[in-house]
């Protein structure tokens, strides 16, 4: 089902969802909410969690320029264990 409604901002910012809209929200069911330039995308979220969505959004991404190494992992994962070590020897 697709339907335009004008859905309207309020003075303090909370978006107004009218009646018609609110009435086929279901408890527990998820929504994306897809925002560009020009317009916003209320979709209805299928199923559980899209691995195959999640990647193409991953690749799709800029590269993180602080990103860490294997080796940077590594020594915060050997500084955690020495501190638990450290709190659990008497």
């Amino acid at each position: 089902m697709k339907s335009d409604i004008t859905v309207c901002v309020s003075a303090d910012g909370k978006l107004e969802i009218p009646a018609e809209i609110e009435n086929q929200l279901k408890p527990g069911d998820r929504y994306q909410v897809i925002v560009t330039a020009d317009k916003i995308v209320f979709e209805k979220v299928k199923g559980g969690f899209d691995w195959e969505e999640w990647e193409r959004r991953v690749e799709a991404a800029n590269p993180d320029p602080d990103q860490l190494t294997t080796e940077e992992i590594c020594e915060i994962v050997r500084e955690v264990r020495r501190e638990k070590r450290s709190q659990t020897e008497p």
